[in-house]
C-alpha cells in the first residue's frame, strides 16, 4: 500500500477507520523533529487483555517449564528399556516385564522379578539435575509379594555417600502409596532415581513422582515467581494444535490414575498431570483469568458442553457433581472460552472446509451457551476468506474472533526485522475494518479481535534485543488500534518460543518477557494522539487511568540514540521529569539464559531524571516514560 503524508494518515484514521492510528510516524524525519502529544485527542481505552499469555502442551512449556515433575514417563506409557523410554532395567534383560493384568494406570505396569542370589533388580531413570542441599519430595505406588523389600534411592555420586535411600520393608498385594523425601548431598547434572528390590518374588511399580520440595501445588516455584512478576491478566489453554486431539476428561480425577496418552499434535507423550483443575489453580495462584479452548477438531459439541458444565455448573448438575467429587464444590465460573484452534489448516487434527466448519462452530456455540449463557466465545479466524466467512455465517455465535501470526523470516535489516510484528497486526486490523464496512452481518455488532497467538518463531532459541523491540512495536500497533484489538495472547509463555526460559534448575525472563512485563506494569490505558515521530522510531502515548500521568512508549531499532523535543497539548507536564524504564543493549543479539547473570534487564531512571526538554531513547532499545501532568 502506498504511504501518504502524516496529516493524511491522521485524517484517514479519525474519519474512516475509527481508531487512533496516527502514531507510527509517516515519512517525517527522525530525531530532532518536534513530537506533539495531544492528550485531548483520545482513543478507545486499551484493553488489559492485550497483555495475555498462552500456554500449550508443546515441548517444555508446561512439563519441565511450569510443572515441577522431574521424571519423564512416570506412568510407564513406554515399556521399560524401549527406545523411547527414559527407564532402564537393573539386573539383566529378564529382570523387568510389562504386565497388562492389574495395571495401575494405562495399558501396562512394570513388574520386577527378584533374583534368588540377591542381585539387585529394578529400574532406573537418569539425567536428573540435582542441586546440593536441595530437598526433593515424591511418592511411589508399589504392589507385590510380601517377601519383597524395595529400596528407592536418589543418586548424585559414587558409593553410599553419593545417594540417599528410602527402604520399604512392607509390600502388599494391593498398590500402596509410599512418600519419598530426599536431600541431595552434591550437585549433579546426571543424577538418577533407582528403584531396586531384594528378597523373593516380584514387585510392581504403579507410578512414581519426584519434584523439588519447594514446588507450589505441583508448579515450579522459580517459574511461578517470574509469572507473578509478568502479571498477565489472562491465560489461554490447552492449545493450540494440541487441543484438537485432547480429551479433557483424561485430565481430571486422581492424578496418578489419569491415563498417559500420545500427544498427537506434537508427536510426544502427554501424562495428563496438568489438567483442568491444575490449570485453574495455576490461574488462581497468579490472580489471572482463565481462557479455555475446547476441542472442535476430533471433539464434538456434546463434549464441549459437558466441559463447560464441569467447570461452571452447580454441584447438583451431572458434570458439576463430578467436579465436586474431584475436590471442587464451587463452580470456577470461567468466562472466556475458545471454540477450536486453526481449523482452517491441514496441520490441524480434524480440520475441515469453511462451509462445514461454520455449521460445527454454531452447533458448539449453541450447546455451550445452553449450559451457561454467560460465557464469552472466541471463534477461529484467519484474515481473508475464512474470517470473512465466519463473520458472515457465525457473527451471532461469537463474542470475539481469533487471529494468529508468527514471524519466521530473518531480515538483513534490524528495522525490517522489527517491523514484521506490527505489520502483521496492522494487516489483521485492516482486514477486520474492511469486514465492518462491507458485511451486513456485522451491523450493530462489535466483534473485536483476539490475537491469541502471536510471536516470532525461530525454534527454541533465546530471544534477544531485536525480538524485544519487535514485540514492543506489536504492542504499539495494538494500542493504536484499541477499538479493534481486544485481546492478545503471547505464545508461548514458558520455553519453546516463550517469554520465560528454564533449565532443569533455573528460570529467567527472556527479553520479550521483559517487554511484556514493562508495558503491563507501566503503560497507560487511554491512548492519545502522537505526531511528528520520524521512522523508523515507533512511538505511542497513553494517559493513566486517573489522567494524572502521561506514558510514552518508544521503540528505537537503530544503532543511534533517538532524541527529539516534544510538547504536550491539552495539559502541561507536572514538576520533575518523571520516570523512565528502558530495555537496551548495544548488541542487538544480547539475551538472557537461566542460571546466568542476565545481559538484559529493565533499568529505571532516578526519580525526576527521565525527561528534561526532549525524549531520548538509547540505541536498540524499548523505553517507557511516565510523566506527571497538571
Amino acid at each position: 500500500m502506498k504511504r501518504f503524508g502524516l496529516a493524511f494518515i491522521v485524517l484517514l484514521v479519525v474519519t474512516s477507520a475509527g481508531g487512533l492510528r496516527a502514531a507510527f510516524g509517516g515519512d517525517e524525519p527522525g530525531g530532532g523533529s518536534m513530537v506533539t502529544i495531544n492528550v485531548g485527542k483520545t482513543g478507545e481505552p486499551i484493553s488489559k487483555y492485550i497483555y495475555g499469555q498462552f500456554i500449550e502442551h508443546l515441548g517444555k512449556c508446561i512439563y519441565d517449564g511450569i510443572w515441577a515433575e522431574m521424571l519423564e514417563d512416570r506412568k510407564f506409557y513406554y515399556a521399560v528399556g524401549a527406545a523411547k523410554s527414559p527407564w532402564k532395567a537393573i539386573g539383566g534383560g529378564n529382570a523387568v516385564a510389562m504386565r497388562k493384568d492389574n495395571a495401575y494406570v494405562g495399558e501396562h505396569t512394570p513388574e520386577v522379578s527378584l533374583a534368588a542370589d540377591g542381585t539387585p533388580r529394578g529400574i532406573v531413570q537418569g539425567r536428573l539435575a540435582l542441586l546440593k542441599g536441595r530437598k526433593y519430595t515424591g511418592r511411589i505406588l508399589l504392589a507385590g509379594d510380601a517377601s519383597a523389600r524395595v529400596t528407592v534411592s536418589l543418586v548424585w555420586g559414587a558409593g553410599q555417600d553419593g545417594r540417599q535411600s528410602v527402604t520399604i520393608d512392607t509390600v502388599t498385594a494391593e498398590y500402596k502409596k509410599v512418600p519419598l523425601n530426599f536431600t541431595a548431598g552434591a550437585e549433579a547434572r546426571d543424577g538418577r532415581l533407582e528403584i531396586v528390590g531384594a528378597g523373593a518374588g516380584t514387585f510392581r511399580v504403579g507410578t512414581v513422582s519426584l519434584m523439588p520440595a519447594d514446588n507450589v501445588e505441583g508448579i515450579r516455584a522459580d517459574t511461578l515467581a517470574l509469572l507473578k512478576e509478568l502479571d498477565s491478566p489472562i491465560y489461554r489453554w490447552p492449545g493450540g494444535n494440541f487441543v484438537s486431539g485432547y480429551n479433557w476428561r483424561d485430565g481430571v480425577g486422581e492424578r496418578d490414575r489419569r491415563p498417559p496418552r500420545p500427544n498427537l499434535a506434537w508427536n510426544s507423550l502427554e501424562s495428563n498431570d496438568f489438567g483442568i483443575h491444575e490449570f485453574l489453580r495455576f490461574c488462581e495462584l497468579l490472580g489471572t483469568e482463565p481462557y479455555i479452548a475446547v476441542n472442535s477438531g476430533f471433539g464434538d459439541h456434546r463434549s464441549a458442553a459437558a466441559e463447560v458444565e464441569y467447570v461452571n455448573g452447580a454441584a447438583d448438575t451431572p458434570m458439576g457433581g463430578w467436579r465436586a467429587a474431584n475436590g471442587r464444590a464451587e463452580p470456577y465460573n470461567v468466562k472466556w472460552w475458545g471454540i477450536g484452534n486453526e481449523m482452517f489448516g491441514n496441520w490441524q487434527l480434524g480440520y475441515m472446509s469453511l462451509n462445514q466448519y461454520v455449521l460445527k462452530h454454531n452447533l458448539f456455540a449453541e450447546a455451550m451457551r445452553k449450559v451457561d449463557p454467560s460465557v464469552k466465545l472466541v471463534a477461529v479466524g484467519e484474515a481473508g476468506r475464512w474470517s470473512e466467512g465466519m463473520m458472515r455465517s457465525c457473527a451471532g455465535h461469537m463474542d470475539l474472533i481469533s487471529e494468529h501470526f508468527y514471524c519466521r523470516r530473518e531480515k538483513e535489516s534490524i528495522v525490517d526485522y522489527v517491523r514484521q510484528i506490527p505489520d502483521n497486526v496492522r494487516a489483521k486490523v485492516e482486514a477486520h475494518r474492511d469486514y465492518r464496512r462491507r458485511l451486513g452481518s456485522l451491523r450493530d455488532r462489535d466483534i473485536r479481535i483476539a490475537i491469541d497467538e502471536w510471536n516470532y518463531w525461530y525454534g527454541s532459541r533465546h530471544y534477544n534485543i531485536k525480538d524485544a523491540m519487535g514485540i514492543a512495536a506489536g504492542l504499539h500497533e495494538m494500542i493504536r488500534n484499541s477499538d479493534i484489538v481486544f485481546m492478545a495472547n503471547y505464545a508461548q509463555t514458558v520455553n519453546v518460543i516463550g517469554a520465560i526460559k528454564t533449565s532443569k534448575t533455573a528460570a529467567a525472563f527472556d527479553t520479550t518477557g521483559l517487554v511484556l512485563k514493562m508495558y503491563r506494569m507501566n503503560f497507560g490505558t487511554i491512548p492519545v494522539a502522537v505526531t511528528g515521530v520520524g521512522e523508523p522510531v515507533d512511538m505511542v502515548a497513553a494517559l493513566t487511568d486517573d489522567r494524572k500521568g502521561l506514558t510514552v512508549g518508544i521503540v528505537n531499532p537503530t544503532a543511534k540514540e533517538y532524541s527529539a523535543p516534544f510538547k504536550v497539548e491539552g495539559a502541561s507536564s507536572g514538576p520533575g521529569g518523571g520516570r523512565m524504564y528502558t530495555i537496551a543493549n548495544e548488541d542487538p543479539m544480547a539475551h538472557n539464559e537461566p542460571g546466568k547473570e542476565p545481559e538484559v534487564v529493565i533499568r529505571q531512571s532516578a526519580p525526576g531524571e527521565a525527561v528534561s526538554d526532549a525524549l531520548r531513547a538509547p540505541a536498540y532499545s524499548v523505553s517507557i516514560f511516565v510523566l506527571p501532568l497538571q
